[in-house]
C-alpha cells in the first residue's frame, strides 16, 4: 500500500475527505441509507402478518392503490379558464373555476383552455423585440394592411380584434377548430377585405371608422358561428386608415383639393341662402302690388261703366234734360278753379259788352287782411 491505514488516506490524518469534510472520530455520523430500507421493511412486514404476499397484505396495497388512484381525480380550475370534463373522450359537462372533481383517469380527463380571458391579434402591423429602445416597436405588415377600396383605391389599415370563448361554446372551441388564434386572424383579414371592399376610400379615412367597425364585427361573428368555433368576437378595433406610404403626399393634397371645394360650396350655399330669401320677398311685394293696382283698377271701370249705363238710362228717359246737366256739371268740373271773365257777346258799340263781377276769390284774402288795419288803427 502507498501510505498507511493510520494516516487517514493521502489528503492527511483522520477519517477526512479530501476537501476537509467527512465524520470527525467521536461526532455524530450521517444515517445510512440501507439501515432506513431494512428499518422500513422490518415495519411493513409487521404490519402485514404473513408477508407482502399474503391476503391481507395484497388488499391493504390494493386498498391504498385504489385511494391514491381515487384522489388523482381532484383538480383546480384558475380564474381565466373553464374546466372542460371528458369521459372516455367524450364531452359531458363544463366546470367553473375553483376546486372540482372527476373521476379518475383512464376514466374521466379535464383539458383546461383559458375560456374567460380576452385575447387579442393585431392585423397589419406586429410587435417584435427592439434591443436598443429596451422594449417593443410596432412594425408594419404590408401584406396584410393593403387593401383595396370599392372605388379602385388603395388604403392601409391596421385594426386589432379582442376575442374570447363563449361561456356555452368552449367544447365547439375545443373540437371544432385546430387553430383558433390563426382562423380568427384569418376570419379577421377576409371580413376588412369585404367591407372595405364594398366601400369608397373618402367616408373610410373620415366618419365611417364606427360602421366599418361595425360591419367587419358581424361578419366575423357571422363566419366563426359557421363554422362552430364556440369563439365571440368582443370589438374590432381600426388603429390606422391611411393611404399608401408612395402616394400619401398626393393624397393629401387631393384632400386640400376637396376641403378648398367643400369650402367653397359652403360659402356659395350660404350666399345663395342669404340672397334668393330677399328676392323671393321682393318678388312677392311686386307681385302683390301688381294684383292691388289691378283689382283697383278693374273695380273703377267697372264702376265708370256702372255710372255709365245709369246716366244712360236716364238719357233714355229725358234726353234734353240730361244732356244740359251733362253740360253743366261738365262745365262746373273744367271752370270751377279757374278764373273767370263774362263776356257779353251783344253789340260791342252800345258800351255794354264787358259785364262786371263779383272777385270773390279776391275778396278773401282782403277780409283777412282788414281785422289786422283796423287793429293797428286802434292801437294809433
Amino acid at each position: 500500500m502507498p501510505w498507511k491505514n493510520q494516516g487517514g488516506g493521502p489528503w492527511g490524518s483522520g477519517p477526512k475527505g479530501p476537501w476537509g469534510s467527512g465524520p470527525q472520530s467521536g461526532g455524530p455520523r450521517p444515517p445510512d441509507l440501507e439501515d432506513l430500507l431494512r428499518r422500513g421493511q422490518d415495519r411493513l412486514q409487521q404490519l402485514l402478518p404473513g408477508g407482502y404476499f399474503s391476503g391481507m397484505g395484497v388488499a391493504i396495497i390494493l386498498l391504498a392503490a385504489l385511494v391514491i388512484w381515487g384522489l388523482s381525480g381532484f383538480f383546480r380550475v384558475q380564474s381565466e379558464e373553464l374546466g372542460v370534463v371528458l369521459r372516455f373522450g367524450k364531452h359531458v359537462r363544463t366546470v367553473q373555476p375553483g376546486l372540482n372533481y372527476h373521476l379518475p383517469y383512464p376514466i374521466e380527463t379535464v383539458l383546461l383552455p383559458k375560456a374567460l380571458r380576452v385575447s387579442t391579434i393585431n392585423i397589419g402591423m406586429n410587435l417584435i423585440e427592439d434591443p436598443a429602445r429596451r422594449g417593443r416597436t410596432m412594425r408594419d405588415v404590408p401584406e396584410e394592411s393593403l387593401m383595396l377600396t370599392g372605388d379602385e383605391n388603395i388604403v392601409d389599415v391596421d385594426f386589432t380584434v379582442l376575442w374570447r370563448i363563449k361561456p356555452d361554446g368552449v367544447g365547439n372551441y375545443l373540437f371544432n377548430i385546430q387553430n383558433p388564434e390563426g382562423t380568427v386572424k384569418a376570419v379577421a383579414e377576409s371580413a376588412m377585405r369585404e367591407v372595405i371592399g364594398r366601400s369608397n376610400i373618402q367616408p373610410i379615412l373620415t366618419g365611417a371608422r364606427t360602421t366599418t367597425e361595425a360591419g367587419v364585427q358581424e361578419l366575423m361573428q357571422k363566419t366563426l358561428d359557421s363554422y362552430g368555433s364556440g369563439i365571440l368576437i368582443q370589438q374590432v378595433q381600426m388603429q390606422k386608415v391611411d393611404p399608401p406610404a408612395q402616394v400619401i403626399d398626393a393624397f393629401r393634397d387631393v384632400q386640400a383639393a376637396r376641403a378648398d371645394l367643400e369650402r367653397l360650396q359652403n360659402e356659395a350655399q350660404t350666399y345663395a341662402n342669404r340672397v334668393v330669401p330677399d328676392a323671393r320677398g321682393r318678388a312677392a311685394q311686386i307681385i302683390q302690388v301688381a294684383e292691388g293696382y289691378k283689382e283697383q283698377a278693374v273695380a273703377e271701370a267697372k264702376g265708370q261703366s256702372a255710372r255709365f249705363l245709369k246716366v244712360y238710362d236716364e238719357y233714355r228717359k229725358a234726353p234734353d234734360v240730361t244732356r244740359q246737366r251733362i253740360y253743366l256739371e261738365t262745365m262746373e268740373r273744367i271752370l270751377g278753379n279757374a278764373e273767370k271773365l263774362v263776356y257779353d257777346g251783344g253789340n260791342s258799340s252800345s258800351g255794354q259788352s264787358i259785364v262786371p263781377y263779383l272777385p270773390l276769390s279776391e275778396l278773401s284774402p282782403r277780409r283777412q287782411a282788414a281785422p289786422t288795419q283796423q287793429q293797428g288803427g286802434a292801437a294809433r
